[in-house]
């Protein structure tokens, strides 16, 4: 079976690679953001700006974890969908030898 003259499980690698490579790229932007963020703060009245800062660090993390976790799982199933298709088509050639 193949589509534009590719076949189905390359189709899928294609796909599984830009999902993946996106998934990288988000990761890769996480720990810049995390670099920025302070595990604990000590401020006194003062210093608003930093508290500032670092909420809207907090709320940059927490509008990524979403779209990290749906990249992820999407990742995972495409490789083991991948891997389910290669391994029935070397079962199916082995059995027609």
């Amino acid at each position: 079976m193949t589509y534009f003259g590719l076949s189905l499980l390359t189709i899928l690698l294609i796909v599984w690679a830009v999902f993946t490579s996106a998934l990288i790229l988000l990761m890769i932007y996480r720990s810049i953001v995390e670099m920025h963020e302070d595990d604990q703060l000590f401020l006194d009245d003062s210093q608003t700006q930093a508290k500032e800062e670092q909420t809207e660090t907090l709320a940059r993390l927490q509008k990524l974890r979403p779209y990290i976790r749906a990249l992820s799982a999407v990742s995972g199933v495409l490789i083991l969908v991948i891997a389910g298709i290669w391994l029935y088509q070397g079962i199916a050639i082995r059995g027609s030898l």
